[in-house]
């Protein structure tokens, strides 16, 4: 019997190359002039010169940086919610809490006492963790301003409150799912730097603390770097200027003209973390410097503020330096 010619088979369904993966879209600010170090991270993609390169998806790389350059995702991360700022009954804390308002921000204050003119304030310490746990309940974006604001006895102030505060405020913040950490750092960290130059200084200059004030934001700095990098979140160190507290401060500025030059007005404070809060994201790590408009000479790089978040100073010393 003949046998039936095999049957033929189909050729195989050719599959559809895979899909490109377009690589993620940044800006990148960057300060000319200065020279570059590492210091940021970014996620590496293809250069502009060899743009047939495909994506790499791997681990970080350090990122070569000038000195305000940082290498953010350019989607909007969603920043709404509630803010928490604690220190919220001191002169920078009543002034952002008062322009979080008036951007119809719900904002929620803590401190050692209430805080004028704000329903929602949660009354504590933050060398109390359970206080913090309860001011942190629900939070979106945390502004830390609570501090002792100066050299003070390191043992009995500066360790609870600038040291063991920082843990307690961060831990409880990583706990509460917090999007966005900006910590109230100071321009003196780099102290010295002012001295020896050269200026305009920038986040990529190496700490020079002026004593153990500074050398506890330095800590605070650190702190919050590492936040950023083991779980994700968004950390803005802002280093401020002089915002007097005392008749005698005021008095101190106006014989000194580089004080005069790192000024910050309360209203640009109250600014400045409003700016902050609302800059889209995500921003992963940044240190930024917060003045007034110098008047004689500019200390501090002012460059980032405008660049990430669109803050700009409207005062100038002595706009708003009185204290009541």
């Amino acid at each position: 019997l003949a046998l039936a010619p095999p049957i033929a088979l189909a050729p195989p369904i050719a599959l559809a190359p895979p899909i490109a993966l377009a690589p993620p879209i940044a800006r990148f600010a960057q300060a000319p002039g200065r020279p570059f170090r590492p210091y940021f991270w970014q996620t590496s993609c293809p250069s502009s010169a060899d743009s047939s390169s495909p994506p790499s998806w791997g681990r970080p790389k350090p990122a070569k940086r000038s000195s305000a350059c940082l290498f953010v995702f350019s989607y909007h991360e969603d920043m709404s919610g509630l803010v928490l700022v604690t220190g919220s009954s001191g002169r920078i804390g009543r002034a952002v809490v008062a322009e979080l308002q008036a951007r119809r921000l719900p904002v929620r204050g803590f401190d050692r006492t209430p805080t004028p003119d704000l329903a929602d304030c949660v009354v504590g310490d933050v060398a109390d963790a359970a206080a913090v746990d309860r001011a942190l309940t629900d939070v979106t974006t945390l502004i830390h301003l609570a501090a002792t604001p100066d050299d003070a006895d390191f043992v009995t102030e500066l360790l609870p409150n600038n040291i063991l505060g920082v843990y307690h405020v961060l831990e409880a913040a990583r706990r509460a799912r917090v999007k966005r950490m900006i910590l109230a750092s100071s321009g003196q960290v780099v102290w010295y730097q002012r001295f020896r130059g050269p200026l305009p200084i920038t986040a990529a200059d190496l700490p020079t603390p002026r004593y153990w004030y500074a050398a506890g934001k330095a800590f605070l700095e650190a702190a919050g770097r590492a936040f950023a990098e083991k779980f994700g979140i968004s950390v803005i160190a802002a280093r401020l200027g002089w915002c007097p507290r005392t008749a005698e401060h005021i008095q101190e500025l106006k014989v000194e003209e580089w004080g005069q030059d790192v000024y910050l007005s309360p209203a640009d404070a109250g600014r400045f973390f409003a700016c902050a809060v609302q800059a889209p994201g995500p921003i992963p790590f940044a240190i930024i410097y917060a003045t007034s408009k110098p008047v004689h000479q500019v200390y501090y790089d002012l460059e980032p503020a405008a660049t990430l978040l669109d803050y700009r100073p409207l005062d100038r010393w002595p706009d708003g330096c009185e204290v009541s």
